[in-house]
């Protein structure tokens, strides 16, 4: 592995030049044993980079011994079990950083993976939905009125997460006992009404718009913790509107370290006073939704070429 990162810097300028003009090069797409079974993107994009000349392959992040110097670049995607083993997720892709390009970066994808992140844009002015945290060993204190949301910090699809209504603080209380016990930090959101009209997913590669799309609420029973809830109900294609796309801009500024993200998604709801507002800003596995957009398909995979040859940021 060491042999193999000295070679690369010893040759790195002659090895750009004939990517940048042949677009060849070895890039992993990081997933999950669940991401290789179910993930209908994945196919799509190595086949994407292996015509454009790379040679792709998808490899799981958990993967013993695996030699990941031997990549240009690894992208992570589909590593949607990474919540379960935080630790072991996060030491994995400071190791492939050690070793070669990992995007998104390592920093931007520990700053990711707890919620806690809205704190942070919320404070550097970007529209969120309001949102209390309560760690293990601090006081509960539930809205009074209202529907509101309890989930973890770190989940992915909604896991842990459910929706209480006004008068129920007794089960609300309980599910951030349960959280608190599982040494987990407990998030409260209030339930946006108007999230009736849809999710917006503005999805941006390199920094860039490519595409968005509308989905159903997901939290739709009250007082449930369901694991097993369809994430994107009733996908439909989505124009932004100005300020949902300033917003969203806005948001992907806030992020910590240098450069734009290879790859992101805003997630984006209609506050009661009719203005935008973010959910969620997912850098490190979000479904892209390629399926639904060829031309996005396209984007991501000129993106991924281009920052493998140019080591960019």
């Amino acid at each position: 592995m060491r042999q193999r990162a000295r070679h690369r810097a010893d040759d790195d300028d002659e090895e750009t030049m004939t990517m940048a003009v042949g677009g060849t090069g070895r890039v992993a797409l990081a997933t999950a044993t669940v991401g290789i079974d179910r993930d209908v993107d994945l196919p799509l994009i190595v086949g994407a980079l292996r015509a454009r000349g790379l040679d792709a392959e998808a490899v799981a992040w958990d993967t013993e011994g695996h030699d990941w110097s031997a990549y240009d670049s690894v992208v992570i995607r589909s590593t949607w079990d990474y919540w379960r083993r935080l630790d072991a997720f996060l030491a994995r892709a400071d190791d492939i950083s050690a070793v070669t390009r990992l995007y998104n970066p390592a920093g931007v994808v520990r700053w990711n993976s707890d919620k806690r992140y809205l704190a942070d844009l919320a404070d550097r002015g970007v529209p969120t939905v309001p949102t209390v945290f309560i760690a293990p060993g601090e006081k509960i204190v539930l809205p009074e009125q209202g529907h509101f949301v309890v989930k973890p910090t770190v989940s992915a699809g909604s896991r842990g997460a459910a929706r209480y209504a006004e008068g129920m603080t007794a089960g609300a209380e309980r599910h951030v006992e349960q959280l608190h016990a599982a040494g987990e930090t407990a998030m409260v959101q209030p339930y946006l009404p108007r999230i009736a009209e849809g999710e917006r997913a503005l999805v941006h590669f390199g920094g860039t718009f490519s595409h968005a799309l509308r989905k159903g609420p997901v939290l739709t029973d009250i007082g449930v913790i369901d694991n097993n809830r369809v994430a994107h109900p009733g996908l439909t294609a989505h124009r932004p509107s100005r300020a949902e796309a300033e917003v969203a801009a806005a948001a992907l500024r806030a992020v910590p370290g240098q450069g734009p993200a290879l790859f992101a998604r805003v997630d984006l709801a209609v506050g009661d006073d009719g203005t935008p507002v973010v959910m969620e800003l997912e850098l490190i596995e979000p479904n892209l939704f390629l399926t639904h957009s060829p031309d996005g398909l396209g984007r991501f995979a000129d993106t991924i070429q281009r920052w493998t040859a140019t080591g960019r940021p």
